[in-house]
């Protein structure tokens, strides 16, 4: 069964996130792992955990647009709107990436994957940290994600620091991903 963490439970994530852990945390769809986005050796311990390349990326997760601001190229204000049209929400754009977006976000691409997630528990620990985190699905590359507490521990055990509970939203899929110039659908 998933609880409702407690305000120490979000504020003990946020500070493992802090110090360079990994965390469990329902999405939109599943439960994700997180880390800082700008700790290279919390990304390199997480994608090792996946068993995942680095060259593919990863997705960002934040509170508001501003939290990704020194990673992404200025956008217009058509592209602004359309972002607000989608966000919050289940869709995950691939932005142009600033010069000073580190590698191990963006992987081989000269874009960053982000996402304004409208799932609460996301929501309000992006607003603890005052920072965007890393989201990738809870599971070993290829595999089936994990939709649970108890599937997080049975799959990743003591391999994790932290397991925020709560209850994943109602989209049966990983969010889709979309290019923001091109409009292309990378992941329906």
């Amino acid at each position: 069964m998933n609880a409702v963490p407690s305000h120490w439970q979000l504020h003990a994530a946020a500070r493992c996130i802090r110090n360079g852990g990994i965390v469990a945390y329902p999405t939109e769809a599943v439960f994700g792992l997180g880390c800082d986005p700008a700790n290279p050796s919390a990304v390199a311990r997480l994608l090792a955990l996946k068993n995942r390349p680095w060259q593919k990326g990863l997705i960002v997760l934040a509170g508001n647009l501003q939290q990704l601001d020194p990673w992404l190229q200025a956008l217009s204000d058509h592209y602004l709107q359309k972002l607000d049209k989608s966000w919050p929400g289940p869709c995950t754009w691939l932005l142009p990436a600033s010069s000073g977006c580190p590698h191990w976000l963006t992987g081989t691409h000269d874009s960053l994957a982000v996402r304004i997630s409208a799932h609460p528990l996301v929501r309000r620990l992006c607003a603890i940290l005052d920072a965007p985190i890393v989201s990738t699905s809870a599971n070993s590359h290829g595999q089936r994600p994990a939709r649970s507490v108890l599937d997080v521990r049975l799959r990743f055990g003591t391999r994790i620091d932290f397991v925020l509970p709560g209850k994943p939203g109602d989209q049966e899929r990983p969010t889709l991903i979309r290019d923001l110039a091109s409009g292309e659908m990378i992941r329906e």
